[in-house]
Protein backbone atom coordinates (compact mmCIF):
# COMPACT_ATOMS: atom_id res chain seq x y z
CA UNK A 1 0.00 0.00 0.00
CA UNK A 2 1.13 3.38 -1.47
CA UNK A 3 1.87 6.68 1.06
CA UNK A 4 -1.20 8.38 -0.58
CA UNK A 5 -3.40 5.16 -0.25
CA UNK A 6 -2.82 5.03 3.53
CA UNK A 7 -3.49 8.62 4.22
CA UNK A 8 -6.44 7.84 2.39
CA UNK A 9 -7.62 4.99 4.55
CA UNK A 10 -6.88 6.94 7.51
CA UNK A 11 -10.05 9.03 8.77
CA UNK A 12 -9.59 12.93 8.65
CA UNK A 13 -8.94 14.26 12.27
CA UNK A 14 -11.80 15.93 13.42
CA UNK A 15 -14.25 12.72 12.71
CA UNK A 16 -11.67 10.84 15.03
CA UNK A 17 -11.97 13.44 17.60
CA UNK A 18 -15.90 12.96 17.20
CA UNK A 19 -16.42 9.66 16.99
CA UNK A 20 -13.84 9.60 20.55
CA UNK A 21 -15.77 12.19 22.35
CA UNK A 22 -19.65 10.43 21.17
CA UNK A 23 -22.20 10.35 23.77
CA UNK A 24 -22.49 6.80 23.40
CA UNK A 25 -18.78 6.48 23.74
CA UNK A 26 -18.11 9.33 26.80
CA UNK A 27 -17.73 8.66 30.11
CA UNK A 28 -20.46 9.11 32.57
CA UNK A 29 -18.69 11.66 34.49
CA UNK A 30 -17.75 13.65 31.16
CA UNK A 31 -21.63 13.80 29.84
CA UNK A 32 -24.02 16.67 30.15
CA UNK A 33 -25.14 15.77 34.33
CA UNK A 34 -26.43 18.38 36.38
CA UNK A 35 -24.22 20.76 38.59
CA UNK A 36 -22.44 18.78 41.09
CA UNK A 37 -20.06 20.86 43.66
CA UNK A 38 -16.69 21.05 42.31
CA UNK A 39 -17.54 21.20 38.43
CA UNK A 40 -16.64 24.06 36.23
CA UNK A 41 -19.52 26.53 35.57
CA UNK A 42 -18.33 26.50 31.94
CA UNK A 43 -18.05 22.77 31.56
CA UNK A 44 -20.99 22.67 29.70
CA UNK A 45 -20.41 24.32 26.77
CA UNK A 46 -16.42 23.79 26.76
CA UNK A 47 -17.48 19.80 26.32
CA UNK A 48 -19.82 21.00 23.11
CA UNK A 49 -17.37 23.16 21.44
CA UNK A 50 -13.91 21.04 22.21
CA UNK A 51 -14.07 19.87 18.60
CA UNK A 52 -13.16 23.30 17.75
CA UNK A 53 -10.95 24.77 20.72
CA UNK A 54 -7.56 24.46 21.76
CA UNK A 55 -6.13 23.22 24.70
CA UNK A 56 -5.95 25.50 27.23
CA UNK A 57 -3.30 26.30 29.56
CA UNK A 58 -2.97 25.14 33.10
CA UNK A 59 -5.14 27.58 35.10
CA UNK A 60 -3.92 28.84 38.36
CA UNK A 61 -5.63 27.72 42.15
CA UNK A 62 -7.07 30.89 41.80
CA UNK A 63 -8.48 31.08 38.55
CA UNK A 64 -9.82 27.42 39.56
CA UNK A 65 -11.76 28.55 42.56
CA UNK A 66 -12.99 31.32 40.69
CA UNK A 67 -14.69 29.28 38.08
CA UNK A 68 -16.32 26.69 40.44
CA UNK A 69 -19.56 26.43 42.82
CA UNK A 70 -19.08 25.31 46.36
CA UNK A 71 -21.29 23.27 47.56
CA UNK A 72 -22.37 26.31 49.53
CA UNK A 73 -24.69 28.20 47.32
CA UNK A 74 -24.19 32.37 48.39
CA UNK A 75 -28.34 32.04 48.85
CA UNK A 76 -27.73 29.87 51.86
CA UNK A 77 -25.89 32.34 53.87
CA UNK A 78 -28.78 33.82 55.43
CA UNK A 79 -29.61 30.16 56.78
CA UNK A 80 -26.04 29.94 57.63
CA UNK A 81 -26.54 33.08 59.74
CA UNK A 82 -30.06 32.32 61.28
CA UNK A 83 -28.67 29.28 63.11
CA UNK A 84 -25.28 30.74 64.33
CA UNK A 85 -27.46 33.35 65.68
CA UNK A 86 -29.79 30.71 67.03
CA UNK A 87 -26.94 28.73 68.58
CA UNK A 88 -25.63 32.14 70.20
CA UNK A 89 -28.35 32.92 71.86
CA UNK A 90 -29.27 29.61 73.41
CA UNK A 91 -25.79 29.18 74.71
CA UNK A 92 -26.00 32.83 76.50
CA UNK A 93 -28.84 31.66 78.25
CA UNK A 94 -28.11 30.78 81.37
CA UNK A 95 -28.94 27.37 82.72
CA UNK A 96 -31.01 27.19 86.05
CA UNK A 97 -30.70 24.13 88.29
CA UNK A 98 -33.72 25.12 90.46
CA UNK A 99 -36.82 24.63 88.44
CA UNK A 100 -38.48 26.49 91.00
CA UNK A 101 -37.36 29.72 89.17
CA UNK A 102 -39.68 31.67 86.56
CA UNK A 103 -38.70 32.76 82.98
CA UNK A 104 -39.01 36.09 83.79
CA UNK A 105 -36.76 36.14 87.05
CA UNK A 106 -34.26 34.54 84.48
CA UNK A 107 -34.99 37.04 81.79
CA UNK A 108 -34.84 40.08 84.00
CA UNK A 109 -30.97 38.74 85.28
CA UNK A 110 -30.04 37.74 81.80
CA UNK A 111 -27.74 40.73 80.85
CA UNK A 112 -25.74 41.17 84.70
CA UNK A 113 -25.16 37.26 84.09
CA UNK A 114 -23.82 37.63 80.24
CA UNK A 115 -21.66 40.20 81.46
CA UNK A 116 -20.27 37.89 84.80
CA UNK A 117 -20.10 35.04 81.87
CA UNK A 118 -18.54 36.99 78.93
CA UNK A 119 -15.81 39.43 80.69
CA UNK A 120 -14.64 42.77 80.01
CA UNK A 121 -12.93 42.03 76.79
CA UNK A 122 -15.98 41.04 74.85
CA UNK A 123 -17.66 43.34 72.65
CA UNK A 124 -21.29 43.56 74.07
CA UNK A 125 -24.16 42.55 72.84
CA UNK A 126 -27.12 45.53 72.25
CA UNK A 127 -31.29 44.75 71.79
CA UNK A 128 -33.50 42.64 73.73
CA UNK A 129 -33.22 38.92 73.20
CA UNK A 130 -36.18 37.46 71.27
CA UNK A 131 -39.32 36.08 73.65
CA UNK A 132 -40.64 32.55 72.54
CA UNK A 133 -43.75 34.89 71.77
CA UNK A 134 -42.03 37.15 69.39
CA UNK A 135 -43.33 37.81 66.11
CA UNK A 136 -41.67 36.13 62.76
CA UNK A 137 -40.98 39.61 61.33
CA UNK A 138 -38.76 40.75 65.09
CA UNK A 139 -36.86 37.88 64.76
CA UNK A 140 -35.29 37.96 61.61
CA UNK A 141 -34.88 42.09 61.96
CA UNK A 142 -32.87 40.58 65.24
CA UNK A 143 -31.37 37.83 63.22
CA UNK A 144 -29.75 40.61 60.78
CA UNK A 145 -29.03 42.97 63.47
CA UNK A 146 -26.90 39.69 65.02
CA UNK A 147 -25.14 38.54 61.67
CA UNK A 148 -24.30 42.42 60.64
CA UNK A 149 -22.62 43.00 63.92
CA UNK A 150 -20.73 39.34 64.05
CA UNK A 151 -19.53 40.93 60.13
CA UNK A 152 -18.09 44.31 61.86
CA UNK A 153 -16.86 42.50 64.66
CA UNK A 154 -15.02 40.19 62.32
CA UNK A 155 -13.12 42.91 60.25
CA UNK A 156 -12.44 45.23 62.89
CA UNK A 157 -10.92 42.25 64.54
CA UNK A 158 -12.61 42.73 68.04
CA UNK A 159 -14.29 39.42 68.45
CA UNK A 160 -11.93 38.33 70.98
CA UNK A 161 -13.80 35.55 73.15
CA UNK A 162 -14.67 32.50 71.62
CA UNK A 163 -17.50 31.11 71.69
CA UNK A 164 -16.61 28.18 74.42
CA UNK A 165 -16.08 30.37 76.93
CA UNK A 166 -18.92 32.34 76.62
CA UNK A 167 -20.85 29.65 76.71
CA UNK A 168 -22.35 29.07 81.16
CA UNK A 169 -21.82 26.11 82.91
CA UNK A 170 -24.24 23.25 82.03
CA UNK A 171 -26.27 22.01 85.36
CA UNK A 172 -24.13 19.04 86.86
CA UNK A 173 -24.62 15.18 86.72
CA UNK A 174 -26.00 15.14 89.95
CA UNK A 175 -28.53 18.05 89.22
CA UNK A 176 -29.56 15.61 86.07
CA UNK A 177 -29.54 12.65 88.11
CA UNK A 178 -31.56 13.66 90.94
CA UNK A 179 -34.58 15.39 88.46
CA UNK A 180 -34.58 12.03 86.68
CA UNK A 181 -34.81 10.62 89.60
CA UNK A 182 -37.80 13.16 91.09
CA UNK A 183 -39.74 11.98 87.50
CA UNK A 184 -39.20 8.41 87.77
CA UNK A 185 -40.80 8.44 91.78
CA UNK A 186 -43.32 10.82 90.39
CA UNK A 187 -44.29 8.41 87.40
CA UNK A 188 -43.63 5.16 89.60
CA UNK A 189 -46.30 6.31 92.57
CA UNK A 190 -48.51 6.68 89.56
CA UNK A 191 -48.63 3.68 88.05
CA UNK A 192 -48.45 2.03 91.81
CA UNK A 193 -51.69 4.50 92.29
CA UNK A 194 -53.26 3.08 89.17
CA UNK A 195 -52.52 -0.19 89.92
CA UNK A 196 -54.02 -0.13 93.76
CA UNK A 197 -57.33 1.51 92.31
CA UNK A 198 -57.56 -1.31 89.53
CA UNK A 199 -57.10 -4.26 92.35
CA UNK A 200 -58.79 -2.74 94.83
CA UNK A 201 -61.67 -2.29 92.10
CA UNK A 202 -61.63 -6.03 91.08
CA UNK A 203 -61.04 -7.79 94.42
CA UNK A 204 -64.27 -5.65 95.66
CA UNK A 205 -66.56 -6.96 92.94
CA UNK A 206 -69.22 -10.01 93.82
CA UNK A 207 -67.24 -12.43 92.86
CA UNK A 208 -63.30 -12.64 92.45
CA UNK A 209 -61.81 -14.04 89.36
CA UNK A 210 -58.51 -15.73 91.32
CA UNK A 211 -56.83 -16.44 87.91
CA UNK A 212 -57.17 -12.80 86.54
CA UNK A 213 -56.29 -11.63 90.07
CA UNK A 214 -52.79 -14.25 89.71
CA UNK A 215 -52.29 -12.18 86.23
CA UNK A 216 -52.81 -8.97 87.49
CA UNK A 217 -50.45 -9.22 90.91
CA UNK A 218 -47.50 -11.21 89.60
CA UNK A 219 -45.40 -8.67 89.35
CA UNK A 220 -46.22 -7.42 92.98
CA UNK A 221 -49.41 -6.46 95.06
CA UNK A 222 -49.92 -2.80 96.48
CA UNK A 223 -49.13 -2.97 99.78
CA UNK A 224 -52.84 -1.56 100.78
CA UNK A 225 -54.02 -4.36 99.04
CA UNK A 226 -51.88 -6.86 99.76
CA UNK A 227 -53.37 -8.04 103.02
CA UNK A 228 -56.72 -9.22 101.42
CA UNK A 229 -54.85 -10.45 97.91
CA UNK A 230 -52.58 -12.74 99.91
CA UNK A 231 -55.81 -13.69 102.06
CA UNK A 232 -57.69 -14.25 98.83
CA UNK A 233 -54.36 -16.01 97.05
CA UNK A 234 -53.88 -18.61 100.11
CA UNK A 235 -57.46 -19.99 99.37
CA UNK A 236 -58.22 -18.38 103.11
CA UNK A 237 -61.22 -15.92 101.56
CA UNK A 238 -63.98 -16.94 99.69
CA UNK A 239 -64.20 -15.45 95.80
CA UNK A 240 -67.51 -14.42 96.99
CA UNK A 241 -67.52 -10.77 98.57
CA UNK A 242 -70.68 -11.35 100.81
CA UNK A 243 -69.08 -14.60 102.71
CA UNK A 244 -66.04 -12.93 103.19
CA UNK A 245 -66.68 -11.35 106.82
CA UNK A 246 -68.49 -14.37 108.34
CA UNK A 247 -65.91 -16.48 107.11
CA UNK A 248 -62.94 -14.69 108.94
CA UNK A 249 -65.35 -14.79 112.10
CA UNK A 250 -65.58 -18.42 112.01
CA UNK A 251 -62.14 -19.23 111.20
CA UNK A 252 -60.66 -16.85 113.86
CA UNK A 253 -63.13 -18.30 116.19
CA UNK A 254 -61.94 -21.84 114.92
CA UNK A 255 -58.25 -21.17 115.52
CA UNK A 256 -58.78 -19.78 119.51
CA UNK A 257 -60.70 -23.29 119.40
CA UNK A 258 -57.58 -25.09 118.95
CA UNK A 259 -55.72 -22.91 121.11
CA UNK A 260 -58.04 -23.64 124.36
CA UNK A 261 -58.13 -27.10 123.53
CA UNK A 262 -54.50 -27.89 122.78
CA UNK A 263 -51.84 -25.12 123.97
CA UNK A 264 -52.04 -26.31 127.45
CA UNK A 265 -51.24 -29.56 126.42
CA UNK A 266 -47.88 -28.27 125.67
CA UNK A 267 -46.24 -29.87 128.65
CA UNK A 268 -47.25 -33.51 128.55
CA UNK A 269 -45.27 -36.13 128.03
CA UNK A 270 -46.20 -36.32 123.96
CA UNK A 271 -46.19 -33.14 123.39
CA UNK A 272 -43.24 -31.96 125.33
CA UNK A 273 -40.57 -32.80 122.46
CA UNK A 274 -42.23 -30.10 120.19
CA UNK A 275 -42.83 -27.62 122.44
CA UNK A 276 -39.40 -27.72 123.77
CA UNK A 277 -38.24 -27.87 120.04
CA UNK A 278 -40.40 -24.68 119.57
CA UNK A 279 -39.10 -23.12 122.51
CA UNK A 280 -35.61 -23.38 121.27
CA UNK A 281 -36.47 -21.75 117.71
CA UNK A 282 -38.14 -18.67 119.03
CA UNK A 283 -35.26 -16.77 120.89
CA UNK A 284 -33.21 -17.33 117.85
CA UNK A 285 -35.44 -14.69 116.12
CA UNK A 286 -33.54 -12.40 118.49
CA UNK A 287 -30.75 -12.98 121.09
CA UNK A 288 -30.41 -9.50 121.96
CA UNK A 289 -33.79 -9.30 124.16
CA UNK A 290 -33.04 -8.41 127.90
CA UNK A 291 -36.30 -10.88 129.48
CA UNK A 292 -34.09 -13.80 127.17
CA UNK A 293 -31.22 -14.00 129.26
CA UNK A 294 -32.86 -15.54 132.48
CA UNK A 295 -31.35 -19.15 132.74
CA UNK A 296 -34.79 -20.98 132.89
CA UNK A 297 -35.76 -18.98 129.58
CA UNK A 298 -32.62 -19.07 127.73
CA UNK A 299 -32.70 -22.73 127.07
CA UNK A 300 -36.00 -22.65 125.67
CA UNK A 301 -36.14 -19.02 123.62
CA UNK A 302 -33.28 -19.29 121.29
CA UNK A 303 -34.69 -20.13 117.55
CA UNK A 304 -37.34 -17.50 116.50
CA UNK A 305 -35.14 -14.02 117.61
CA UNK A 306 -33.02 -14.92 115.27
CA UNK A 307 -35.28 -15.39 112.80
CA UNK A 308 -34.85 -11.39 112.50
CA UNK A 309 -32.26 -10.07 114.38
CA UNK A 310 -32.29 -6.72 113.22
CA UNK A 311 -36.06 -5.52 113.13
CA UNK A 312 -37.05 -4.58 116.47
CA UNK A 313 -41.06 -5.68 116.19
CA UNK A 314 -39.42 -9.20 116.52
CA UNK A 315 -38.03 -8.57 120.19
CA UNK A 316 -41.21 -8.16 122.14
CA UNK A 317 -42.67 -10.61 124.15
CA UNK A 318 -46.37 -10.18 122.90
CA UNK A 319 -44.91 -10.92 119.40
CA UNK A 320 -42.84 -14.18 120.58
CA UNK A 321 -45.90 -15.85 122.60
CA UNK A 322 -47.77 -15.02 119.46
CA UNK A 323 -45.47 -17.23 117.52
CA UNK A 324 -44.98 -20.40 119.91
CA UNK A 325 -49.15 -20.39 119.87
CA UNK A 326 -49.27 -20.54 116.19
CA UNK A 327 -46.23 -23.06 115.68
CA UNK A 328 -47.39 -25.05 118.15
CA UNK A 329 -50.73 -25.87 116.85
CA UNK A 330 -49.34 -26.22 113.91
CA UNK A 331 -47.13 -29.15 114.49
CA UNK A 332 -50.24 -30.71 116.71
CA UNK A 333 -52.65 -31.02 114.25
CA UNK A 334 -50.15 -32.54 111.53
CA UNK A 335 -48.29 -35.08 113.22
CA UNK A 336 -46.98 -36.37 109.65
CA UNK A 337 -44.22 -33.84 109.69
CA UNK A 338 -44.47 -32.04 113.62
CA UNK A 339 -42.37 -29.05 113.78
CA UNK A 340 -39.20 -28.66 112.28
CA UNK A 341 -36.45 -26.14 112.46
CA UNK A 342 -36.97 -23.34 109.77
CA UNK A 343 -41.46 -23.54 109.87
CA UNK A 344 -40.49 -20.30 112.33
CA UNK A 345 -39.40 -17.74 109.38
CA UNK A 346 -42.67 -19.08 107.44
CA UNK A 347 -44.41 -17.23 109.78
CA UNK A 348 -42.80 -13.65 109.12
CA UNK A 349 -43.85 -12.82 106.22
CA UNK A 350 -47.72 -13.30 107.12
CA UNK A 351 -47.21 -11.60 110.32
CA UNK A 352 -46.16 -8.49 108.45
CA UNK A 353 -48.42 -8.12 105.84
CA UNK A 354 -51.56 -8.77 108.05
CA UNK A 355 -50.14 -6.30 110.85
CA UNK A 356 -50.24 -3.67 108.03
CA UNK A 357 -53.71 -3.42 107.87
CA UNK A 358 -53.90 -2.06 111.76
CA UNK A 359 -50.48 0.80 110.70
CA UNK A 360 -49.69 3.38 108.41
CA UNK A 361 -45.62 2.13 109.91
CA UNK A 362 -43.10 0.41 108.37
CA UNK A 363 -42.83 -1.77 110.90
CA UNK A 364 -39.55 -3.50 109.65
CA UNK A 365 -37.56 0.18 109.91
CA UNK A 366 -39.85 1.73 112.47
CA UNK A 367 -40.00 0.96 116.07
CA UNK A 368 -43.40 -0.12 116.94
CA UNK A 369 -44.92 -1.65 120.05
CA UNK A 370 -47.28 -3.32 119.12
CA UNK A 371 -48.95 -3.99 122.81
CA UNK A 372 -49.19 -0.22 123.37
CA UNK A 373 -50.61 0.56 119.28
CA UNK A 374 -52.90 -2.46 118.99
CA UNK A 375 -56.08 -3.79 120.96
CA UNK A 376 -56.40 -7.20 121.67
CA UNK A 377 -58.86 -7.65 119.23
CA UNK A 378 -56.08 -6.68 116.21
CA UNK A 379 -53.56 -9.06 117.57
CA UNK A 380 -55.52 -12.22 117.52
CA UNK A 381 -56.89 -11.58 114.38
CA UNK A 382 -53.33 -11.16 112.92
CA UNK A 383 -52.60 -14.48 115.04
CA UNK A 384 -55.75 -16.63 113.64
CA UNK A 385 -54.91 -15.53 110.22
CA UNK A 386 -51.25 -16.39 109.95
CA UNK A 387 -51.94 -19.66 111.56
CA UNK A 388 -54.41 -20.56 108.36
CA UNK A 389 -52.46 -18.85 105.62
CA UNK A 390 -49.13 -20.77 106.84
CA UNK A 391 -51.47 -23.83 106.95
CA UNK A 392 -52.19 -23.82 103.39
CA UNK A 393 -49.06 -22.46 102.51
CA UNK A 394 -47.55 -25.71 104.19
CA UNK A 395 -50.22 -27.85 102.62
CA UNK A 396 -48.24 -27.74 99.35
CA UNK A 397 -44.77 -28.53 100.81
CA UNK A 398 -45.26 -30.45 103.41
CA UNK A 399 -42.87 -33.10 102.08
CA UNK A 400 -40.09 -30.62 102.62
CA UNK A 401 -40.49 -31.19 106.62
CA UNK A 402 -41.93 -35.23 107.14
CA UNK A 403 -39.00 -37.40 108.32
CA UNK A 404 -36.19 -37.38 106.13
CA UNK A 405 -37.26 -34.23 104.12
CA UNK A 406 -37.57 -35.71 100.92
CA UNK A 407 -39.17 -32.74 99.55
CA UNK A 408 -35.83 -30.76 100.10
CA UNK A 409 -33.52 -33.76 98.76
CA UNK A 410 -35.52 -34.13 95.76
CA UNK A 411 -35.43 -30.52 94.90
CA UNK A 412 -32.04 -29.84 95.67
CA UNK A 413 -31.01 -32.69 93.01
CA UNK A 414 -33.09 -31.37 90.65
CA UNK A 415 -31.62 -27.91 91.15
CA UNK A 416 -28.05 -29.75 90.59
CA UNK A 417 -29.63 -30.85 87.30
CA UNK A 418 -31.15 -27.99 86.46
CA UNK A 419 -27.93 -25.66 86.77
CA UNK A 420 -25.98 -28.67 84.89
CA UNK A 421 -27.98 -27.97 82.20
CA UNK A 422 -27.95 -24.21 81.74
CA UNK A 423 -24.40 -23.15 83.70
CA UNK A 424 -21.63 -25.79 83.03
CA UNK A 425 -19.11 -23.63 83.67
CA UNK A 426 -20.15 -22.82 86.94
CA UNK A 427 -21.67 -26.76 87.21
CA UNK A 428 -17.65 -27.99 86.79
CA UNK A 429 -16.69 -25.03 88.93
CA UNK A 430 -18.54 -26.30 92.02
CA UNK A 431 -17.79 -29.93 91.01
CA UNK A 432 -14.20 -29.19 90.43
CA UNK A 433 -14.15 -27.92 94.58
CA UNK A 434 -16.33 -30.58 96.05
CA UNK A 435 -18.92 -28.50 96.82
CA UNK A 436 -22.01 -30.53 97.11
CA UNK A 437 -25.53 -28.63 96.23
CA UNK A 438 -27.23 -30.08 99.64
CA UNK A 439 -24.53 -27.78 101.58
CA UNK A 440 -26.01 -24.31 100.58
CA UNK A 441 -28.93 -25.46 98.58
CA UNK A 442 -30.78 -27.14 101.70
CA UNK A 443 -31.21 -24.24 103.00
CA UNK A 444 -32.61 -22.08 100.28
CA UNK A 445 -35.24 -24.93 99.79
CA UNK A 446 -35.85 -24.88 103.54
CA UNK A 447 -36.64 -21.59 104.60
CA UNK A 448 -37.57 -20.54 100.83
CA UNK A 449 -34.47 -17.86 100.99
CA UNK A 450 -35.90 -16.03 104.03
CA UNK A 451 -31.96 -16.23 105.06
CA UNK A 452 -31.04 -14.97 102.04
CA UNK A 453 -33.14 -12.05 101.16
CA UNK A 454 -34.00 -9.00 103.38
CA UNK A 455 -37.73 -9.42 104.50
CA UNK A 456 -39.02 -6.81 102.26
CA UNK A 457 -37.60 -8.56 99.66
CA UNK A 458 -39.40 -12.20 100.61
CA UNK A 459 -42.94 -10.10 100.84
CA UNK A 460 -42.08 -8.94 96.95
CA UNK A 461 -41.29 -12.46 96.14
CA UNK A 462 -44.39 -13.92 97.91
CA UNK A 463 -45.98 -12.53 95.63
CA UNK A 464 -45.80 -13.79 92.88
CA UNK A 465 -45.00 -17.23 94.48
CA UNK A 466 -48.96 -16.49 95.52
CA UNK A 467 -49.83 -15.91 91.67
CA UNK A 468 -48.07 -18.79 90.33
CA UNK A 469 -49.21 -22.44 90.37
CA UNK A 470 -47.13 -24.23 92.68
CA UNK A 471 -45.25 -21.09 93.26
CA UNK A 472 -43.73 -22.42 97.07
CA UNK A 473 -43.01 -26.05 95.40
CA UNK A 474 -42.14 -25.58 91.65
CA UNK A 475 -41.52 -22.26 90.76
CA UNK A 476 -39.23 -21.73 93.97
CA UNK A 477 -36.76 -24.56 92.10
CA UNK A 478 -36.18 -22.53 89.44
CA UNK A 479 -35.87 -18.69 91.37
CA UNK A 480 -33.34 -20.74 93.15
CA UNK A 481 -31.86 -21.79 89.85
CA UNK A 482 -31.89 -17.78 89.07
CA UNK A 483 -30.12 -16.97 92.04
CA UNK A 484 -27.42 -18.89 91.78
CA UNK A 485 -26.53 -17.84 88.53
CA UNK A 486 -27.23 -14.32 89.57
CA UNK A 487 -23.62 -14.82 91.57
CA UNK A 488 -21.96 -16.71 88.98
CA UNK A 489 -19.00 -14.19 88.53
CA UNK A 490 -17.91 -14.03 92.13
CA UNK A 491 -18.56 -17.76 92.38
CA UNK A 492 -16.01 -18.23 89.52
CA UNK A 493 -13.07 -16.13 91.23
CA UNK A 494 -13.02 -18.51 94.04
CA UNK A 495 -10.45 -20.69 93.96
CA UNK A 496 -10.95 -23.07 97.03
CA UNK A 497 -13.99 -24.87 98.88
CA UNK A 498 -13.55 -22.19 102.12
CA UNK A 499 -13.84 -19.14 99.77
CA UNK A 500 -17.19 -21.28 97.58
CA UNK A 501 -18.91 -21.55 101.08
CA UNK A 502 -18.61 -18.49 103.30
CA UNK A 503 -20.08 -16.44 99.96
CA UNK A 504 -22.87 -18.67 99.01
CA UNK A 505 -23.43 -18.78 102.90
CA UNK A 506 -22.99 -14.41 102.94
CA UNK A 507 -24.50 -13.31 99.42
CA UNK A 508 -24.47 -9.37 100.03
CA UNK A 509 -28.20 -9.04 99.62
CA UNK A 510 -28.88 -6.50 102.50
CA UNK A 511 -29.61 -3.60 99.45
CA UNK A 512 -31.91 -5.27 97.46
CA UNK A 513 -35.08 -4.02 96.58
CA UNK A 514 -37.89 -4.99 94.00
CA UNK A 515 -35.73 -3.99 91.04
CA UNK A 516 -33.44 -7.16 91.60
CA UNK A 517 -36.08 -9.61 92.73
CA UNK A 518 -38.31 -8.71 89.57
CA UNK A 519 -35.07 -9.66 87.46
CA UNK A 520 -34.56 -12.74 89.58
CA UNK A 521 -38.24 -13.66 89.24
CA UNK A 522 -38.15 -13.35 85.29
CA UNK A 523 -35.32 -15.28 84.60
CA UNK A 524 -37.05 -17.73 87.32
CA UNK A 525 -40.07 -17.87 84.56
CA UNK A 526 -37.56 -18.09 81.48
CA UNK A 527 -36.69 -21.31 82.88
CA UNK A 528 -39.78 -23.00 83.96
CA UNK A 529 -40.76 -22.05 80.43
CA UNK A 530 -38.08 -24.18 79.11
CA UNK A 531 -37.87 -26.33 81.47
CA UNK A 532 -40.84 -26.82 83.26
CA UNK A 533 -43.06 -28.96 80.54
CA UNK A 534 -40.25 -30.93 79.36
CA UNK A 535 -39.12 -32.50 82.55
CA UNK A 536 -36.72 -35.46 80.53
CA UNK A 537 -34.27 -32.69 80.13
CA UNK A 538 -33.47 -32.85 84.13
CA UNK A 539 -33.83 -35.95 84.49
CA UNK A 540 -30.28 -38.36 83.94
CA UNK A 541 -30.56 -40.81 80.67
CA UNK A 542 -30.33 -43.99 82.07
CA UNK A 543 -27.70 -46.26 80.16
CA UNK A 544 -28.80 -49.10 78.24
Amino acid sequence: MTDSGARSAMPPPSEGLGRAMSPQRRPFWKRNAPKVPGRSVQASPIRENLKDQKPRKTLSFQDFEDNTSDAWDDAEDEIIALSEAKLSFENLLPVSVNHGKTASTNQASLPQRLEEVTGENTVPVTGDFPSQQASSTGKSEEVSSVSRQKEDTTESGDWSVPQSESRPNPPSRLSRQLGRACSDDKSLSEREGAKLKKVNEFIAGPNTDLDALKKMVWSGVPREARPTVWKLLSNYLPANVERRCMMLERKREEYFRFVKQYYPSRTQDNHVETWRQIQVDIPRMNSQLPFFRQSSIQEIHIDIPRTNPLIPLFQQKVIQEIYERVLFIWAIRHPASGYVQGINDLVTPFFVVFLSEYTDLDVITEDFDASQNLEEKALNSIEADCFWCLSKLLDGIQDNYTFAQPGIQLKVNALRELVKRIDAPLHAHLEAHMVEYLQFAFRWMNNLLMRELPLRCTIRLWDTYLAEPQGFSTFHLYVCAAFLIKWRKDLLRERDFQGLMLHLQNLPTIHWGDDEIGLILAEAYRLKYMFADAPNHLNQKKPT
